[in-house]
């Protein structure tokens, strides 16, 4: 058994068929197909249920991939520590969900890759349970997600503390007026839909209609256009609600303050690129405490924008004032008494987002760290 047949091994098992395999390798259809044959033949079982819809594991093929992922990590991060003496270059790959994606990263990477042009970065997007299963299956090095995670595999680090809103079409003012209204959102395993599900709970509100959707921006155009309402980070929907294209409703704690992190594998080798890109966030995390700590006394006004017969936290047409310029502590969505973030310990901030998103995560279907787990233990293809 050579490394290189555990690599197409993998592909096959991932891909789900040898066509899909072979383009993501880069190898010939028939050269896929014979070593996974071979590697069948040397292992004397077979490793795939083959049939009309493409291949899927058998019980010993999955117990296979469970290994095979552990060995082909490893293999590249022996790759990484050898090519890390030299100097911070070779790949590093990021995972994130689309929200973060989309407004937090854009600044901290051409920053990062202006500084480290030799480092290969990339990025890849999806929900938080996707980016914890890439981490877990040494997809990604390291990945950002505001869901549960299992603590006994993979390290957390802060990263960026958002508000969170719930948006709705302009002419909706008041947020007892969208009791009903679909609930746009992303597949089941999304953190944030899983905090929109329960708020509605919370209000005894009747089970709504959901409407799945695979993008961001077909969430934000749908609410826009009135199709239905969803819960998003501020930053992402603050130009759109001031062009006024789409109406914000503020929302009570602490269904308002959710906080991104950084996970790692715990038993993942930092190489230098990483380790940099640690640094990076560090220092772009003290900004933002630094900045959140010296405006917090600038947002007791948001939300009061609107008309006198609006709800107090509802505003479709925010100025550029009135929009919060820096992250605001999540602290504060749990516990009134509780210091800004800038000037506690960070163990403790890590508590309190545990206690809350274990709590979420037994209201989501298969429930985030369950599925995760599943997947790098036992070797279950996800879609």
């Amino acid at each position: 058994m050579e490394s290189g047949d555990l690599r197409v091994f993998r592909a096959v098992a991932l891909a789900g068929t040898v066509t899909a395999a072979a383009a993501k390798l880069g190898y010939v259809q028939s050269n896929v197909t014979a070593r996974i044959r071979q590697l069948e033949t040397d292992l004397g079982k077979p490793l795939f249920h083959r049939h009309n819809r493409g291949m899927t594991l058998t019980a010993d093929g999955k117990l296979l991939l469970d290994y095979a992922g552990r060995i082909v990590g490893l293999l590249d991060e022996a790759a990484k520590a050898v090519s890390s003496l030299e100097g911070p270059l070779g790949p590093l790959a990021i995972a994130s969900t689309q929200s973060c994606a989309a407004v937090r990263l854009p600044r901290l990477l051409a920053g990062y890759h202006r500084q480290y042009p030799d480092v290969e970065l990339s990025l890849s997007t999806g929900h938080s349970s996707a980016v914890l299963e890439k981490v877990l299956r040494y997809e990604a090095d390291g990945g950002f997600l505001a869901g549960p995670w299992p603590e006994d595999e993979v390290h957390a680090v802060p990263a960026f503390d958002e508000e969170i809103v719930l948006v709705s079409a302009t002419e909706h003012t008041r947020t007892d007026a969208l009791a009903g209204v679909p609930l746009l959102v992303f597949t089941d395993g999304c953190y944030y839909r899983s905090v929109l599900e329960r708020w509605t709970r919370d209000r005894a509100w009747s089970q709504p209609r959901i409407m799945e959707f695979g993008t961001l921006e077909a969430i934000v155009g749908g609410v826009s256009a009135g199709l239905g309402i969803s819960l998003l980070p501020l930053s992402v929907v603050a130009k759109a609600a001031e062009e006024g294209l789409l109406r914000v409703h503020s929302l009570p704690k602490p269904y308002n303050r959710i906080r991104t992190y950084f996970v790692i594998r715990k038993d993942a080798y930092v190489s230098r690129p990483l380790s940099l890109f640690l640094d990076e966030l560090a220092d772009a995390r003290e900004a933002a405490d630094d900045a959140a700590s010296e405006g917090s006394g600038d947002s007791a006004g948001r939300g009061e924008g609107g008309p006198a017969d609006e709800d107090p936290g509802s505003a479709a047409g925010w100025s550029k004032e009135k929009l919060p310029t820096s992250t605001a502590d999540s602290s504060a969505g749990r516990n009134a008494d509780e210091a800004p973030a800038g000037g506690r310990e960070r163990a403790s901030d890590g508590d309190a987002d545990r206690d809350w998103m274990q709590e979420l995560g037994q209201t989501q279907g298969a429930g985030q760290t369950k599925a995760a787990r599943r997947g790098k233990r036992k070797g279950e293809i996800t879609a």
